[in-house]
């Protein structure tokens, strides 16, 4: 692994986690979740249109049909992200995203691309128990997480997770400049039927603009540039294990910046989710380089 590789990884991860916090930020501001999904995304689309043009690739239908499911995860990891935020708390919406590999190695048990282990039940049965630790869904009296914010959570995790198999099975029909051109072109297309076009277009005069601005290109132009060409420089076991970096990044912008607290129970679940799903990923790429 070349220290380059996971410097650019490593700062992927860091931006995502940053843009967390600004959704956060905006929504904090009563601006709606699904106006800030449709600026991030656009805004990245712009700048990986500015990537593609310097680079541009040849297309094929293989190609367009993965990066248009690529797409509908991306769609469907952003708007699920910032409502689970909005819903619950940044760090608990970060946490349940990461979920996203138990969900590929729930899917491939159902279409019997993978045969169940002992270990691996294991690990999905630690996760829901983080799940149910970090959301406190067991406590009648608990206001920390609406059922809502736990649905939207682990939204973002299988939406995610459909994005990785996507852009996965894409990539071996072209090149990741052509395939994200088109995955944020179809994130665009689909987040414009579900986005209040009234509040989207008054923030052109609003000081939030620039914030918006912002949002889109740390948190889907600069960081997806990073962390693809740093993945082509690293392992893919590397590649998972720093893009924990994410969670703890926007549970620190939460903290930091909006004051949100997690309790000892909550924090333990976190930290077990995080491992597991490390662990996970870690036996899952050396399975697949073997």
């Amino acid at each position: 692994m070349r220290v380059g590789g996971f410097g650019l990884v490593t700062l992927a991860a860091i931006l995502w986690g940053i843009s967390g916090g600004l959704g956060g930020f905006l929504m904090d501001k009563g601006l709606d979740p699904l106006v800030i999904s449709f600026y991030r995304g656009t805004v990245g689309l712009l700048c990986i249109l500015i990537w593609f043009l310097f680079q541009p690739t040849r297309w094929n239908k293989p190609l367009l049909f993965w990066s248009i499911v690529a797409g509908v995860g991306v769609a469907g990891n952003f708007i699920f992200y910032f409502v689970s935020i909005s819903e619950a708390s940044i760090a608990v919406a970060a946490t349940l995203m990461y979920t996203a590999p138990v969900f590929v190695l729930l899917i491939s048990f159902i279409l019997r691309l993978e045969q169940g282990s002992l270990f691996k039940w294991l690990a999905i049965g630690l996760v829901m128990a983080g799940v149910v630790l970090l959301t406190e869904v067991y406590s009648i009296g608990s206001d920390s997480i609406t059922m809502l914010g736990l649905g939207a959570g682990l939204g973002a995790g299988l939406s995610y997770a459909l994005f990785i198999f996507g852009f996965k099975n894409a990539s071996r029909h072209g090149q990741p400049q052509g395939i994200l051109t088109i995955a944020f072109l179809a994130f665009t297309i689909i987040t414009m039927f579900f986005t209040d076009r009234s509040e989207a277009v008054s923030l052109f005069n609003s000081p939030d603009f620039l914030w918006m601005i912002l949002l889109g290109i740390l948190g889907a132009g600069l960081s997806f540039f990073l962390y693809v060409v740093g993945l082509k420089r690293t392992s893919p076991t590397s590649a998972s294990i720093i893009a924990m970096v994410e969670p703890v990044t926007a549970s620190l912008f939460g903290f930091i910046v909006l004051s949100e607290l997690l309790t000892a129970t909550q924090l333990g679940g976190m930290a077990i989710i995080l491992v597991t799903v490390t662990i996970l990923g870690v036996k899952q790429s050396r399975k697949s380089n073997s």
